[in-house]
């Protein structure tokens, strides 16, 4: 007796095939008393401004939409950073910025990257059908000024992704070689410099951004300002671009609610630097604490998280997560072989990870 083989299941109907061959966001939850996996802040809104925050909230109506394209928050945010609140653009997250700068300047263009990086801009780029190029970084981590110089000079358009410090290896370039590759841009490329963790790295690249309209600094809530919950990033740039990106943006794009959270936020910036400073500091004590170890490596860094090498990186992830410390393997990524990220957590965090990853050094 012959089978009838199944039919294959047919195509979706309708979806694109670069959707479909698009992998996921690569990222699985994981429940764990110490969470150092994400690169949050550690430490929640503080409870004061909490509510301030919530006494806001209550002022709103609710019932009414909110502004069209946060114009307040435009506003706001433009006298925080000193920046023409025409050229500022707020959305919820800098990842849906990234989407967006990729729908303006990718569908039919080119991506310009390096490798490895925060993996959503070649998501964004794969699923629209842009041509991606990557270029490898230097053994260090750095760019290499010239290998991207040479690709800048095949022509674009497109857009062309640097992160300061980069994501996910904490590296902080040298002005001299950004502004190398910036400048070779021309203005052929949409060039942008994403600082979602400039604060613990001591960079501001806005006057760089000035200097041309078409660079884009990328700046997020979710890091130093304790507020990944609220989901709230914006872009700084010169007006014409910010006129064409904003048309990308939905109407009524941010909730009145996370407007007034930001809001107070926005008037009481100081305890962002003084976080920030105790990040640093954390950092480099852990840092310093792991610079003897036998058989791992920790990387430097400039932002609020550090690659840690390890042989196994596998065996590495579970021995920490059996001692309740959550971090985020890198280890499929290119460079990365046995890399683990680790947030920088509270102090008492800290020194739970520095214990175990001794521990983890000395096994036999």
């Amino acid at each position: 007796m012959t089978s009838v083989p199944k039919p294959s299941a047919p195509a979706l109907g309708g979806v694109r095939p670069e959707v479909r061959a698009t992998p996921a966001y690569p990222f699985t939850p994981v429940n764990a008393p110490f969470k150092l996996d994400q690169n949050e802040s550690a430490l929640d809104f503080p409870p004061a401004l909490r509510k301030l925050a919530i006494e806001r909230m209550m002022e709103r109506d609710w019932n009414r939409y909110p502004d069209l394209h946060a114009e307040s928050l435009q506003q706001k945010i433009g006298a925080y950073e000193g920046w023409d609140p025409a050229g500022v653009v707020v959305t919820p997250g800098s990842n849906v910025l990234i989407k967006l700068l990729m729908e303006m300047g990718g569908i039919g263009q080119r991506l310009l990257t390096v490798q490895p990086t925060f993996s959503v801009y070649e998501l964004e780029a794969q699923m629209l059908g842009a041509q991606v190029t990557r270029v490898p970084l230097r053994a260090d981590f750095g760019l290499d000024v010239e290998g991207l110089k040479r690709e800048l000079a095949q022509g674009g358009p497109g857009v062309l992704s640097l992160i300061q410090p980069h994501a996910p290896t904490g590296f902080l370039d040298a002005e001299s070689d950004l502004r190398a590759v910036v400048d070779a841009a021309g203005d052929d490329w949409i060039v942008v410099i994403d600082e979602a963790y400039h604060q613990f790295s001591g960079g501001d690249h806005r006057s760089l951004v000035r200097e041309r309209g078409n660079r884009v600094s990328l700046r997020t809530f979710s890091k130093a300002w304790g507020l990944a919950g609220l989901r709230l990033g914006y872009a700084l740039t010169g007006v014409e671009l910010a006129a064409n990106l904003q048309k990308l943006v939905s109407a009524f794009n941010v909730n009145a609610l996370t407007q007034a959270v930001a809001e107070v936020a926005l008037e009481h910036p100081d305890y962002v630097k003084a976080r920030a400073e105790e990040v640093v500091w954390e950092r480099e004590r852990m840092l310093r604490e792991l610079s003897g170890l036998k058989k791992l490596h920790a990387h430097p860094s400039q932002a609020n998280f550090f690659l840690l090498r390890t042989p196994d990186a596998d065996h590495a992830y579970r021995f920490l997560l059996e001692r309740g410390l959550l971090v985020r393997r890198q280890d499929k990524l290119p460079m990365l072989g046995g890399c683990l990220r680790v947030s920088v957590g509270t102090k008492e965090q800290n020194d739970l990870l520095l214990s175990a990853v001794l521990e983890l050094d000395a096994e036999e």
